[in-house]
């Protein structure tokens, strides 16, 4: 059966190249030329994908894919995000969307990764014979059927604490209605963490909601946790339920707590408090029954004593207080991890990269992982799609992970002493022609050590160059 993509985005052009060239694929497409005219085809036609764009005017692709997940619909969406714009794409994935591809993309880019979401979200089905679409995010197994993440944390060395802590939290009755709040470096892992609170308890058949505090402005965001009312501010055209009410008797879980405001903090501390909670612009009282477990990177300690987080909030939040370890500090994780995300990305990709072998992990545990188990997956994730590789090498990883060596600590022993204090820009500038110098000129081979793309290094270097040459005019003038 033909599969049929929906294709979103404000620019007339991208919309037609895409619709022909997946059409040269055999598929099916159709496009809407913005968020609202998406999400009238969505609720009028069924569609195997949408392909959307990150910013729209009125409703973004956020939000339409915020829309598609409040309606629990689990059609895969792929973001398509301007450069710059990866921070909020990557927060679309934590929101359900398959993937996301920057602009500019190659059209067989885009091929590739539309075959891929549709392969990993698509499963046979044995009585008619064809294919059907499977979730995206199935509900997890039941704690005596065995968990997906309470099983990843209770296979890595550096985690047995905190997995023996979760197991009696979810065991406890008293323990499913605490809260819990999670502290750890960012990229820890502090989502899986919080996934294994909620399948360890008896809310594991229930709605798992999250939101990023620091990724929606303070304005919108106590709409997004409580709703409001139809009328109760300019844009508010519908009464909107809020993740308060979604989440049922689940669980919502509040990432980056931290960067929320104070005003935003005493209302949810009543929330806390009372159980209970008006949307904007209401007067009914509405009682809340989800978990709240919440997470920070932030020293809150230190946010107390500059008045930027309420004190009896955070004991309220810190009933149950979970501490993740960076992974330079559990290097034994490292093999697991890998090995899992491996098996995952086979299964979203549709390739077959052999598990990792123990020379292999034994390099990767000499490196610090700054970024931890985020850094770790985006840098597999980049490898297995670009390389397509049936066993995974050391040479694969880029340069300064292969050495073990942070880039970040060496350029501060390189450049620290000697420079002083210096802009930003400059210590990007010295810290190109570093890597530039020291990879002999190979510009694919610093662009991939310095973690951006060969076009921006390109462009890097010619704004550098047009600065020299305007020094040289202003000096002999």
């Amino acid at each position: 059966m033909t599969q049929r993509i929906l294709i979103v985005d404000d620019e007339a052009a991208i919309r037609q190249s895409l619709a022909e060239s997946l059409a040269d694929e055999g598929f099916d497409t159709d496009s809407a030329e913005t968020g609202e005219e998406a999400l009238a085809k969505l609720n009028t036609g069924t569609y195997d994908l949408v392909v959307t764009d990150l910013k729209m005017p009125n409703v973004s692709g956020l939000e339409l894919l915020q829309a598609l997940r409040h309606q629990d619909r689990q059609t895969p969406v792929i973001m398509m995000t301007a450069y710059g714009d990866v921070d909020t794409a990557v927060e679309s994935m934590r929101l359900g969307a398959y993937d996301f591809i920057q602009k500019p993309f190659k059209l067989s880019d885009m091929r590739r990764q539309v075959s891929a979401a549709l392969r990993a979200t698509t499963v046979p089905d044995t009585d008619a014979g064809d294919a059907r679409p499977a979730p995206r995010h199935p509900r997890p197994a039941s704690r005596s059927g065995g968990a997906y993440y309470m099983s990843l944390i209770q296979a890595c060395p550096g985690l047995t604490g905190i997995a023996d802590l979760l197991d009696k939290v979810g065991s406890s009755r008293a323990g499913n209605d605490t809260s819990v709040l999670i502290q750890g470096e960012s990229g820890s892992g502090k989502e899986i963490i919080a996934r294994a609170i909620h399948e360890a308890s008896d809310r594991h058949g229930e709605p798992f909601m999250e939101i990023n505090c620091a990724a929606v402005p303070e304005t919108l965001l106590e709409s997004e946790l409580m709703g409001h009312e139809k009328g109760a501010f300019t844009d508010a055209k519908a009464r909107k339920e809020g993740l308060f009410e979604l989440a049922g008797q689940g669980t919502i879980f509040l990432d980056e707590i931290g960067e929320m405001g104070i005003l935003l903090q005493s209302r949810l501390l009543r929330v806390i408090d009372n159980r209970t909670f008006r949307r904007v612009g209401g007067k009914e009282e509405l009682s809340v029954s989800a978990r709240i477990v919440a997470a920070t990177n932030r020293d809150l300690d230190a946010a107390i004593q500059a008045g930027a987080f309420r004190n009896d909030l955070y004991y309220r939040l810190q009933v149950v207080e979970v501490h993740i370890p960076p992974l330079r500090e559990r290097p034994d994780d490292v093999g697991v991890l890998l090995e899992h995300f491996v098996a995952d990305l086979n299964a979203k990709l549709g390739l077959a990269t052999a598990p990792p072998d123990a020379k292999l992990v034994a390099a990767l545990q000499r490196y610090p992982w700054p970024g931890n188990v985020r850094e770790l997956k985006n840098v597999l994730k980049r490898i297995m799609i670009l390389e397509e590789p049936s066993v995974l090498k050391l040479e694969h990883f880029p340069l300064h992970i292969a050495e073990g060596r942070d880039p970040r600590a060496a350029a501060e022993a390189t450049h620290g002493a000697a420079v002083g204090l210096v802009s930003l820009s400059e210590v990007e500038k010295r810290q190109i022609v570093y890597t530039l110098d020291k990879t002999s000129n190979n510009k694919s081979k610093a662009a991939r050590i310095l973690g951006i793309s060969r076009q921006t290094l390109r462009e890097k270097l010619r704004q550098y160059e047009e600065a020299t040459d305007l020094d040289s005019d202003e000096a002999e003038s």
